[in-house]
């Protein structure tokens, strides 16, 4: 395998490092406590008021073969060709409104995506790959996962252990070996007003 570990300009926590998003996923089941250590990990992300606004539909592919062949059918087609792959299946939707008062959470997605993100580098911990996903049919998650109304789909993760490019088509292993690339931080953080670089 070839070595993803990502080429930090500065120090940061190892799991960050070693953290990417693989397609190529061994047929190795994850199991019941690995599923169990990514939600807890979820689960102690911070929300908005500690609201907690994430909703996740999981299926195991050994486990749960007909709840992960619904999950698979709801993904693109282009996400179809490899994600079914992975030992679990995960789709995240967001409640919109606050439980207490009914009025709109407008940081719900953003409280979401730190449950997420907290599970991706728990997913590293275990030994896991994790892939994040919009390519999927909204419409039908809504509809068809049975999530009550006033939640909103966002994403699907695969999960697995992760395989070797070859075990793609041609197209994506050619992608899964490209070089880890990110903007300089000089072009994302501004000091006090935008435009006045961060002097590191």
């Amino acid at each position: 395998m070839t070595d993803r570990t990502a080429p930090v300009a500065h120090p940061i926590n190892s799991l960050m490092q070693q953290r990417w998003s693989p397609r190529a996923f061994t047929d190795a089941p994850v199991t019941a406590a690995q599923e169990a250590s990514l939600l807890e990990a979820a689960r102690w992300a911070a929300s908005c008021f500690n609201e907690q606004p994430w909703v996740f539909i999981t299926a195991r592919r050994d486990a749960e073969p007909e709840a992960f062949a619904r999950l698979a059918s709801l993904l693109s087609v282009n996400n179809q060709a490899w994600a079914p792959k992975a030992g679990l299946l995960m789709f995240c939707f967001h409640r919109t409104t606050f439980a207490a008062n009914g009025t709109p959470n407008a940081v719900a997605m953003y409280d979401l995506g730190q449950a997420v993100a907290q599970m991706a580098l728990q997913a590293v911990e275990l030994g896991l790959g994790s892939h994040q996903m919009r390519g999927i049919d909204l419409e039908r998650a809504r509809t068809e996962l049975g999530v009550p109304e006033g939640h909103e789909p966002v994403a699907a993760i695969a999960f697995g252990t992760v395989g070797a490019p070859s075990l793609l088509p041609e197209k994506l292993a050619e992608r899964e070996v490209l070089p880890r690339l990110r903007k300089p931080i000089a072009e994302f953080a501004h000091a006090g007003q935008y435009g006045t670089p961060v002097k590191l």
